[in-house]
């Protein structure tokens, strides 16, 4: 009895038909709203696509496309144009390969550094200064690249032109370089600690491990990061626009320095051609091969993810 006295009495909550109303009237905004915020993005992603097939459709019914993706020379502004895809393309895929070649090996092997060998005081301290290299204007890497690197380059590599592939390349790793850390290094942290102590429980060692065990299991996002990166490296602008030049120039030399595709649509987007020209529709065409370009990558990175994603 005197516990029961001494128990305060229990008060269920009992909805009225009001707050009933306004629970519903609140779900149905709240889905609307994430309906529309989810469409925004397709229809932008439409119109996008829509001009660029529009206005290259245009370029394309004077310009044959097998002249387009085999000649070897762009001269769009010359009495007698020419508009081969390749000069640009090729300039485009070196700048890129190279800035891969730097940002896959050593943002890997942060990520496993990171990962599993450092401790949470430095991986606070390391992992928050490379995500800052985000926060550069990359105009700021382009003159870097100019007036620093290529001068300090010049010393050690001869041929090397003033506007070259080869240091806006290595600048372009630099800057890719915190989304393959910063991605892979998460994928990594996910996998469960249950694969980690069982390699350990088999006598493996922490680099055993890591390569072994941890980066196989976190494939699929560490896919996700280089796809990230090449997409990145691949629409990039300014960096290759100050310092590779501007002059579309097909060579196996990345000492050479030549246009790439966005170099060239800044080049041409300053307002002294007319609008609908063949020139101007070229800017169209070229940055439908660039969009191209990047969903061919993503395709193949959705395809990797989904061949070799682990569900833990």
């Amino acid at each position: 009895m005197d516990d029961a006295i001494a128990r305060p009495p229990i008060h269920r909550f009992m909805p009225t038909p009001a707050y009933r109303a306004r629970r519903i009237a609140m779900d149905r905004i709240s889905r609307i709203a994430m309906f529309c915020a989810a469409a925004l993005s397709v229809l932008i992603t439409t119109g996008i696509v829509y001009v660029l097939v529009s206005e290259s459709w245009g370029f394309f019914t004077t310009v044959p496309l097998l002249d387009f993706l085999t000649d070897t020379q762009w001269t769009p502004v010359f009495a007698n144009p020419r508009f081969g895809i390749w000069p640009l393309l090729t300039a485009t895929l070196w700048a890129a390969g190279i800035a891969l070649l730097i940002a896959i090996p050593l943002g890997t092997v942060l990520a496993i550094y990171l990962s599993e060998f450092a401790r949470p005081s430095v991986r606070e301290t390391v992992k928050p200064c490379l995500e800052m290299l985000e926060a550069v204007p990359t105009i700021v890497y382009g003159y870097f690249a100019l007036l620093v690197l290529t001068p300090f380059f010049q010393k050690f590599i001869p041929g090397l032109g003033g506007f070259n592939l080869l240091v806006p390349g290595i600048v372009l790793g630099i800057m890719i370089l915190p989304y393959v850390v910063s991605v892979s290094e998460d994928a990594m942290r996910a996998v469960p600690s249950s694969l980690r102590e069982g390699a350990y429980a088999l006598g493996m060692s922490r680099l055993q491990t890591g390569l072994r065990v941890i980066v196989p299991g976190a494939f699929s996002g560490i896919t996700a990061a280089y796809v990230l990166g090449m997409s990145r490296a691949v629409g990039e602008t300014m960096v290759l626009a100050v310092a590779a030049g501007q002059g579309p120039n097909l060579t196996l030399d990345p000492r050479e320095g030549a246009a790439t595709i966005t170099a060239y649509i800044v080049q041409m987007s300053l307002g002294d051609l007319p609008h609908g020209s063949l020139a101007y529709q070229s800017i169209f065409a070229v940055g439908l091969v660039l969009f191209l370009i990047t969903l061919l990558f993503n395709v193949a990175g959705y395809y990797l993810r989904k061949r070799y994603r682990e569900v833990y």
